[in-house]
């Protein structure tokens, strides 16, 4: 059975400003890559966090049923947001409404919820050919909102 990889990634001209978010998806039986797929978007004003975040719910939302899936980020805020922090918004009711991107968060937690999720982070453009891909793919997402 093929292991699956999402490598994720946003980007932002300005913060707001347009922005963009790609992801590259990855099926591997061992060191051999059996299957990709890219997926690229973007917005006209946005945040850098929130196109990092739309890379990561987009790659999860386009798997049609459950899978065991390593989403690979160079986001430290979207890894530790999943992981850590979601645990006490969630508790607390979302700080009443005060977490910034809570449309976005709830949108990434039920994409979550329906596979098996592992979360690795990678020092964003640091030679990783698939996280570099990523970032392309987010600036060609991007391309279309710039003036």
């Amino acid at each position: 059975m093929p292991k699956l990889y999402a490598y994720t990634d946003g980007a932002c001209s300005g913060n707001p400003g347009p922005g963009g978010w790609g992801a590259l998806l990855v099926a591997r039986e061992g060191d051999t890559v059996v299957k990709t797929r890219e997926l690229s978007g973007g917005e006209a004003e946005t945040t850098n966090n929130r196109m990092e975040l739309l890379a990561a719910i987009t790659a999860l939302e386009t798997l049609s049923k459950g899978a065991a899936v390593t989403v690979v980020t160079d986001s430290s805020y979207v890894k530790d947001g999943i992981t850590k922090w979601i645990h006490s918004w969630k508790k607390s009711d979302w700080k009443k409404g005060k977490v910034k991107n809570i449309d976005l968060w709830q949108r990434l937690d039920a994409a979550t919820a329906r596979h098996d999720v592992t979360w690795e982070w990678v020092k964003g453009h640091a030679g990783h050919p698939e996280n570099e891909k990523a970032d392309e793919l987010a600036r060609a997402g991007m391309a279309p909102f710039k003036k």
